[in-house]
């Protein structure tokens, strides 16, 4: 009995859903579909559109801005980076609007309720809210900009972007990092005032260091003049020891930010073999320049 009760209910049940699809209005679903699809693909298109035509105009604005002003300005540079992100992030919060609208979500409803902000922070909101407050921080108060050298925490390179929520550095092996602006704690600028250039000629205990200072202060006699980024006449420290128990004689090059590596590479190549010139032998180990 218990068996034929049950195929009496499945019974029903088939005949139940059988007579739910032949009264189905499929018409109307399917015009449904293919409007709410034909309208979310022009709203697509729409604000691709404009987002496109919108970095457009920005873009040769401050092109045209760059040549009136005949120069190349890094601040300016900036500026124009974080205005197409902010205008790439308006264009992404109405179009999401518009997409959640049409598929008919009451979004005003959802903004406004206590409920979806709470699960927006737990989802990730915070980080999202701490890029965006430390990279208006860092634009304010002017720490970096585009095309600085700069190190941050163990990443060292050039700026070649600043977002609201990233800062990209490039090092110098081409190496594109993306740093979350969250994570910046400690910003090492090396654009921003005059830097030494430390140039360390290794030395041994036999080295007759004596001998060194006249062969120097020839090499810079001849080549301080073909630098014009050098801004003072080198100061030639003498013997120092470093951290590592290395004993290097030193010389200061105080240059124009930005030369100081090449500047480092150039005079310790001249004082090197304009010393072995002279009959001097040195220390054939660790003779990269250090940075400065």
């Amino acid at each position: 009995m218990t068996i034929q009760a049950a195929v009496t209910t499945a019974l029903k049940s088939n005949q139940w859903f059988q007579n739910y699809l032949k009264s189905f209005n499929w018409d109307s679903f399917l015009h449904l579909i293919t409007s709410r699809f034909l309208s979310l693909l022009s709203l697509t298109v729409l604000f691709f559109l404009i987002n496109l035509i919108g970095k457009s105009i920005l873009n040769r604005s401050f092109k045209r801005y760059l040549q009136n002003k005949d120069q190349s300005s890094n601040r300016l540079q900036t500026i124009s980076m974080l205005t197409m992100n902010l205008f790439h992030y308006t264009i992404l919060f109405f179009w999401i609007y518009a997409i959640l609208s049409t598929l008919g979500v009451p979004v005003g409803t959802l903004v406004a309720g206590a409920g979806i902000f709470s699960l927006a922070l737990g989802l990730g909101a915070q980080g999202f809210v701490s890029d965006l407050v430390t990279g208006i921080s860092i634009l304010m108060e002017q720490q970096l900009d585009v095309g600085d050298s700069v190190k941050i925490g163990t990443i060292e390179g050039t700026v070649t972007a600043i977002g609201l929520r990233t800062t990209q550095v490039t090092g110098a092996d081409g190496t594109v990092n993306f740093i979350p602006n969250r994570n910046i704690t400690i910003i090492s600028n090396r654009s921003r005032n005059n830097m030494r250039a430390l140039v360390n000629i290794p030395i041994a205990t036999t080295t007759p260091v004596e001998e060194l200072r006249p062969i120097i202060e020839t090499v810079n006699a001849k080549l301080v003049p073909q630098h014009p980024s050098i801004l003072d006449e080198p100061a030639i420290i003498g013997i120092v020891t470093l951290p590592t128990g290395e004993l290097v004689y030193q010389v200061v090059l105080m240059t124009k930010n930005g030369s100081q590596f090449n500047l480092q590479a150039t005079f310790l190549t001249a004082y090197l073999k304009a010393i072995r010139q002279a009959g001097i032998h040195l220390p054939t180990h660790n003779l990269t320049p250090p940075k400065a």
